[in-house]
């Protein structure tokens, strides 16, 4: 991408997207929580950039994502927001923002656009949630749904566990993608569900329908530290890496504590010498 690709680039709006849609482009999108990632992403011609509450384990080392607060997801919101001004950018709602109350949440969601200057927020569950999903869009505010497997609620569905995989549990999660719409989002995420799920799901809804772990949809969202091989944790079976950016930290990292401890660091190239004669005068 040149730096003229750079300026010219325009932030996608919601027509942008259903019309990707519509014509079979497919919508690329990845999380990030801070300045640099997001600014590089930008660059890369990422679609959609999503601040989300994954940002509990790759950020803060949490277990999970149920620890994540509010105004832990506005800060990294405002960060992202201004490296990637160009870029369409996803507040994730995270748990306890909008369990509460339909109140509550309309106002948390008013937060991540007032203070961190999202397009739109996400949110997790189907027909449980549809009335919030209606009360943040009546609001005049853009909602992506999150149904299938939805991390905040993992305690309930027995842990990080595909969903969908029988027949029942299949229809239950349809029925949350029509509830979803029905309610007014704008797109849907579908997590960790088979590919014969998703495919009766965009069958069903006219609106954009994003993937993880959920085969071939609309377009694809990573985890940014699941691609970049940095998350040492645990790799997920939906996750392609796509480098060893933790194995390249490891060698650097290698070197510098090297050079600074055989005294190859700093050298004379990286030190300020003082004006030619004032070190005489210091002396003296």
């Amino acid at each position: 991408m040149t730096g003229e690709d750079i300026v010219l680039r325009k932030k996608l709006t919601r027509f942008d997207l259903q019309k990707m849609k519509e014509e079979g482009r497919r919508a690329v999108w990845m999380t990030a929580y801070d300045f640099v990632t997001a600014q590089l992403a930008e660059e890369a011609g990422m679609d959609m950039l999503l601040v989300g509450d994954s940002l509990g384990m790759a950020v803060y080392g949490y277990s999970g994502t149920v620890p994540v607060t509010m105004d832990q997801c506005i800060y990294h919101c405002e960060a992202v927001r201004r490296a990637a001004a160009n870029t369409f950018i996803i507040g994730d709602m995270p748990f306890g923002s909008y369990q509460v109350g339909i109140e509550d949440a309309c106002r948390n969601a008013v937060r991540f656009h007032k203070e961190a200057g999202v397009d739109c927020i996400k949110l997790e569950g189907g027909v449980r949630v549809a009335p919030v999903i209606r009360a943040i869009a009546d609001g005049g505010m853009l909602v992506m749904g999150h149904i299938g497997l939805t991390p905040q609620s993992s305690g309930a569905q027995g842990g990080f566990r595909a969903q969908g995989r029988t027949a029942e549990s299949a229809r239950a999660i349809i029925e949350d993608a029509r509830a979803v719409y029905a309610a007014g989002a704008f797109s849907m995420l579908v997590e960790g569900v088979p590919p014969e799920v998703t495919a009766m799901i965009r069958r069903e809804v006219p609106i954009p329908v994003y993937g993880i772990g959920a085969g071939d949809c609309d377009g694809q969202v990573m985890i940014c530290s699941d691609i970049l091989g940095l998350f040492q944790a645990f790799t997920p079976k939906f996750v392609k890496r796509y480098g060893d950016v933790a194995d390249a930290y490891r060698k650097v990292f290698a070197a510098y504590i090297d050079d600074v401890r055989g005294g190859t660091f700093p050298g004379e190239e990286h030190v300020y010498r003082m004006v030619a004669g004032e070190a005489d005068k210091l002396a003296g």
